[in-house]
């Protein structure tokens, strides 16, 4: 019998997971002061929330396999001194340019968050297993409550940098954790990444992959357009500080962590079908309304970010029931379709984090970001109602 592995500590696994949320958040009540600072446009400064995304994405579907064959030590310990150089980068960057490489290269942190639920995969039985990784990944839904609000103090207090340093630290600080308590889990005999793209043609020929990572990555797709366009409308809209901008982040936060409260209660009962076209209703009936009410010149803190609250909360109704969906097409390829609809929902995502850069402008008010997360969030429920009306036609046939 294999000998026990030492298990890292829980705050070593959510300290890994929380660093990732924390750099993909903090910043953003400072892009607008960012894009002043380098004398750039804002559609350009966003690029560091876009690219950041589309990097993510890549080392999605890569880090897996590397931990495989390297080990999940190594992995993360060398992720986060990277990440901890590039943080170094962006303080001393002379401009945009260079800022902007060296955010592409703290995308690297995503590894942590991916490679935080392969330890706990590793350490804990299947029956256990996903229960810890709800612990661990809480840090995901309770940082970004958090995150900007510091992010718009510290904006308002010692500039832009300021949460950059605070990157730094937390990364340094969760390397130094690492170091000392995060002993080796893998076990060996992973999935190599060649086999993993060798079975994504079985996936693709699948009209209920496709609908259901439609329904999670237009979901989703909704939230990330928000991070790249809300900065904008909350200070140069709605006239808000950096500060009162970083409050109301929370909003979606909220309405996520109570989502995934919902799921877990009525999952079982209504189905996940049931549950993803609630989700869907829910993102798409607020974010039309408010977008109705921006166009009449209705324009308040409460409309617009009360809007993405009810986003966040179909979110949070959505998402695990298609996750759940997509792993269950081909079961024994639950890895695999975890990774790449995990990977298309972000890839997404950074394409509608930067149109909502792109087409934000002075004069343009809320309605152009309202109108892309109101469009995504309509376009999951024509994905899901693709797969209900498949799954009617199969059982007629049956």
């Amino acid at each position: 019998m294999t000998a026990a592995i030492r298990r890292p500590s829980l705050l070593t696994l959510v300290s890994i997971t929380g660093t990732g949320a924390l750099s993909m958040n903090v910043f953003l009540p400072s892009l607008p002061g960012m894009a002043r600072h380098f004398d750039v446009p804002y559609a350009t400064m966003q690029l560091s929330v876009s690219g950041f995304l589309a990097v993510s994405a890549v080392l999605q579907l890569l880090c897996g396999p590397i931990s495989d064959r390297f080990g999940r030590r190594p992995v993360i310990l060398t992720a986060f001194a990277i990440f901890v150089l590039a943080t170094l980068g962006t303080l001393m960057a002379p401009s945009a340019g260079w800022f902007l490489f060296f955010r592409m290269v703290q995308a690297v942190i995503t590894v942590g968050f991916v490679l935080s639920r392969a330890v706990v995969r590793d350490i804990y039985p299947a029956e256990r297993a996903a229960s810890m990784i709800g612990l661990v990944t809480m840090a995901m839904s309770l940082v970004p409550m958090i995150a900007p609000t510091i992010g718009g103090v510290l904006d308002e207090g010692f500039g832009w940098r300021a949460s950059f340093i605070t990157m730094g630290i937390a990364g340094m600080a969760v390397w130094i954790l690492c170091w000392f308590d995060l002993t080796e889990t893998a076990r060996g005999g992973g999935v190599p990444l060649r086999q993993q793209v060798a079975t994504y043609p079985i996936l693709v020929r699948s009209q209920r992959f496709w609908g259901y990572a439609l329904a999670a990555t237009l979901s989703a797709g909704g939230f990330y357009a928000f991070l790249g366009g809300a900065p904008f409308v909350g200070q140069n809209v709605l006239h808000l500080t950096a500060a009162q901008t970083g409050y109301w982040f929370a909003a979606p936060s909220i309405g996520y962590a109570l989502g995934n409260f919902i799921s877990v209660r009525w999952s079982t009962r209504l189905g996940m079908n049931r549950m993803i076209l609630i989700g869907a209703l829910t993102c798409t009936i607020p974010l039309t309304a408010a977008l109705l009410i921006d166009l009449l010149g209705g324009r308040a803190p409460l409309i617009f970010f009360g809007s993405v609250a009810f986003m966040g909360m179909g979110n949070g109704i959505l998402l695990p029931n298609a996750n759940a969906g997509m792993m269950s097409v081909r079961p024994e390829l639950a890895g695999t379709a975890s990774g790449l609809g995990g990977s298309m929902s972000v890839a997404g995502g950074a394409g509608l984090a930067a149109l909502a850069g792109a087409f934000l402008h002075d004069g343009a008010g809320a309605a152009p970001l309202l109108a892309i997360m109101a469009a995504v969030s309509a376009g999951s429920i024509v994905a899901i109602l693709w797969v209900m009306a498949r799954a009617r036609r199969v059982l007629d046939a049956g």
